[in-house]
């Protein structure tokens, strides 16, 4: 058979938080389908119906969109596809693949204990009763699994994986409600949205056996298998909530770029050489299934934040200007239309030491500062009379400067200390206070070229007055 276009797909059930797993399972069978010219598509595994809520559904679809990763059709909800579940549960009946069993649960009860003790999977006795022998009274349908012989997944993460099909049990395909349980559902949808590689979690390769034996018994061809690596914390544990993050969610609180995101969870089980830091379209020109790597990855927070830090640089300023200005009015701090332009001009000077926007917001906070700034305790003993007299001639000097940029002010306030006779350090720290009262600030010529001559002056002058 020629070889069909990729299609590729994300199945998150929507019961909580979008977990980092599941983003970076989404992000490696986006950039398969775009490395191979395919298709990425998106299902809403939406059969839990008390908790599958619209709100939970949100979440996903506010996920994938912060990470950038658009599916290619709109999304496929499972829920919505019951009956065609069922009918391919009928259409395994008439094929022979399945079978209705009629145990009670006491009988299913006893079956389970004579097999525990006997070391095999539970059979139901039905599997080989005429259907015209049935009783009337409820039922599920089982898959009839092969009793002997081996079922191969052909993994292109773990390499080949083979179970014996008699450890295999006749895994339960309607429920008694005549509802369809997972295994039946998840290769029904995949197989009617035509996707070609199921890429996934590791937690998922027992299921792919099952799910194998199905696609045969239907008579459809089996999609190959890619299982992922779990994603542990930095001391090599399954991640928790100690670990920190864990949710999408909770990553863009934080203060990541969803680029930096993309990147570093690319990294995550894959990579390119001693590649760090690459663009999308490296890693799509770069991906492929195969060079995953089958242990576990580790959640490294100091590469993460190197990662985001050269993605802060390289942002444009009015979009961080935003993304800056969200976070200032989260903490109820907004930042008006005057204040937007000093904001804008103050990014550039603080952003190389900014490993997350959090710490962007904290480096800017100064500048929204409404005069007079109060001073915290310490200025009292910065700010002694020498140092008083010291700053007032040197707002005499900054108030005859023209040149008002960095680089000029640098060379300023050199001058007025040696001109003093003094060290910067003598004057800096209170000079500090003064501009930025007990918040954060960049060094102080960048104090001050981010405040601007006129609200520099006039917070210099406010500190000094008799009164502060």
């Amino acid at each position: 058979m020629p070889e069909r276009p990729v299609v590729t797909r994300i199945a998150p059930s929507p019961t909580g938080s979008m977990h980092i797993g599941t983003a970076r399972t989404a992000l490696f069978n986006w950039l398969y389908a775009r490395h191979t010219g395919g298709t990425f598509l998106l299902r809403v595994e939406d059969t839990d119906r008390e908790r599958s809520t619209e709100a939970a559904v949100e979440v996903i679809f506010e996920g994938m969109r912060w990470l950038g990763l658009e599916p290619d059709a709109p999304p496929v909800f499972q829920a919505a596809r019951a009956n065609r579940h069922r009918e391919a549960a009928d259409e395994l009946l008439a094929r022979g693949g399945a079978y209705r069993d009629y145990m009670t649960a006491e009988e299913l009860e006893a079956e389970r204990e004579t097999a525990r003790a006997e070391g095999r999977v539970v059979r139901s006795p039905w599997r080989d009763i005429a259907p015209n022998d049935a009783p009337d009274r409820p039922f599920v349908v089982r898959l009839k699994s092969p009793l002997s012989g081996d079922t191969l997944v052909a993994d292109k993460v773990k390499g080949d994986v083979r179970f014996q099909n008699k450890d295999l049990d006749d895994l339960i395909l309607l429920r008694t409600d005549g509802s369809p349980t997972y295994n039946l559902a998840v290769v029904v949808d995949d197989h009617d949205m035509g996707v070609t590689h199921v890429i996934r979690g590791d937690d998922h390769l027992n299921n792919a056996a099952r799910q194998t034996l199905i696609y045969k018994a239907l008579g459809w061809e089996v999609p190959v298998w890619a299982h992922l690596p779990l994603i542990h914390g930095p001391d090599g544990a399954k991640l928790s909530k100690r670990h920190g993050a864990q949710a999408v969610s909770e990553f863009d609180s934080m203060g990541y770029l969803p680029e930096a995101m993309r990147n570093y969870l690319a990294r995550l089980g894959w990579g390119h050489g001693d590649d760090e830091i690459f663009s999308d379209d490296d890693a799509v020109a770069w991906f492929d299934i195969v060079d995953v790597v089958s242990a576990p990855a580790r959640l490294d927070w100091a590469k993460l934040n190197h990662i985001n830090n050269h993605y802060i640089r390289q942002a444009q300023i009015e979009r961080l200007t935003d993304l800056v200005s969200a976070i200032h009015s989260s903490r109820g701090l907004e930042v008006s239309s005057e204040a937007r332009p000093v904001l804008e001009r103050t990014i550039p000077l603080v952003r190389d030491g900014a490993k997350t926007l959090l710490d962007l917001a904290d480096s800017t906070v100064f500048i929204l500062g409404r005069r007079p700034l109060e001073l915290p305790e310490k200025a009292a003993t910065l700010l002694s009379e020498e140092t008083r007299a010291r700053l007032s001639r040197l707002s005499e000097r900054l108030a005859a400067t023209e040149a008002w940029d960095v680089s000029a002010l640098e060379l300023e306030i050199r001058a007025f200390a040696e001109s003093e006779g003094v060290g910067i350090g003598k004057f800096g720290p209170a000079l500090r206070i003064c501009l930025a009262g007990a918040a954060s600030a960049p060094d102080l010529a960048g104090a001050l070229t981010a405040l601007g001559q006129d609200e520099s002056l006039g917070r210099l002058h406010d500190a000094l007055s008799p009164a502060a």
